[in-house]
């Protein structure tokens, strides 16, 4: 079942209160290192799981861009996917308070 737009929006509130660098990288849909030269690099993560590569060769490009810019490095952004976010505790939050 695909979340509706007002319980995705409900989603954005929740996520938005949430410190970035706690989500998991299955719920990132890019990272954007600012870099002290003003430049900025991105990897976006939702393009390349949609390529195919799975989530340990995802965290093989992360961890080795951290490392190539470790000392160029910012400022970090994550954006979050609030549709994998909300398909993933949605239905547990549905499950627990459907007992209540």
């Amino acid at each position: 079942m695909q979340p509706t737009d007002d319980l995705l929006s409900q989603w954005e509130i929740i996520v938005a209160e949430v410190n970035k660098t706690d989500v998991p990288l299955e719920c990132i849909k890019k990272i954007v290192f600012k870099l002290t030269n003003g430049k900025q690099r991105t990897i976006n993560i939702h393009t390349l799981k949609k390529q195919g590569l799975n989530m340990d060769d995802l965290e093989l490009i992360v961890a080795r861009t951290f490392s190539e810019l470790d000392t160029e490095i910012k400022d970090v952004e994550f954006v979050v996917d609030i549709k994998s976010v909300a398909a993933l505790v949605q239905p547990e939050t549905d499950k627990l308070l459907g007992k209540l």
